[in-house]
């Protein structure tokens, strides 16, 4: 993949933060699967070390994300006029009702699994 302009660590470090978040995933969670320690996955979230090409797409795999997202942010993202209305009436949610909303997606998620 050619890229014209470096990724920012700490931006990266953000997304790979709130992707693990979003996929439900503890640090050691994330280290077990890799076969590292979860200090290393703390400090690729605090942008304390670099992630090489093939972790991100480990990472994008895992997460459920797209790499081009983690790389280049919201702009990577297609513009997807059933995206864009689902996210209008997320916003409108109460906290807690966005809450259970997340935890029905995780178990929606865990159930296509099998």
């Amino acid at each position: 993949m050619a890229q014209s302009n470096p990724v920012n660590q700490e931006t990266l470090a953000d997304r790979l933060r709130w992707a693990r978040s979003q996929a439900g995933l503890s640090q050691a969670q994330v280290a077990d699967r890799f076969g590292w320690h979860r200090p290393t996955v703390s400090q690729i979230e605090a942008a304390q070390r670099s992630v090489k090409s093939d972790e991100l797409r480990a990472f994008s795999e895992l997460y459920d994300v797209k790499l081009e997202w983690l790389i280049n942010g919201d702009d990577a993202i297609d513009d997807n006029p059933r995206i864009e209305v689902a996210a209008r009436e997320l916003a409108k949610l109460s906290e807690k009702d966005l809450a259970t909303l997340m935890r029905v997606i995780k178990v929606l998620r865990s159930g296509s699994d099998s």
